[in-house]
């Protein structure tokens, strides 16, 4: 089971376009359910800064089947001030994850 989180700050003038390309990968996985992922995004206070969390059981990732999210990965380096972190996350304790 892996654990990801990824962080960036999205320019102010892109904050709106950028979420609805987030809303639409949400909206395609309610449709198609895939199974072995947990996943949500997340705006920080600021606005600008988002925060996603992913748990995907089994070695492949279903979000790498969501056209929604390939369309929210492109171009995304144009749409941030501060490009993503990927960040691979060890448990140390858990409850209801």
């Amino acid at each position: 089971m892996r654990r990801t989180i990824v962080r960036y700050k999205v320019k102010p003038e892109r904050v709106a376009d950028h979420e609805v390309l987030i809303e639409a990968v949400f909206a395609e996985l309610a449709t198609t359910k895939p199974a072995g992922l947990r996943y949500g995004a997340f705006k920080q206070a600021d606005g600008v800064s988002f925060v996603h969390f992913a748990i995907v059981e089994g070695d492949k990732n279903p979000l790498d089947a969501v056209a929604a999210f390939k369309a929210f990965g492109a171009n995304i380096k144009d749409r941030c001030d501060e490009p993503p972190v990927v960040t691979q996350l060890d448990v140390v304790g858990a409850y209801g994850l």
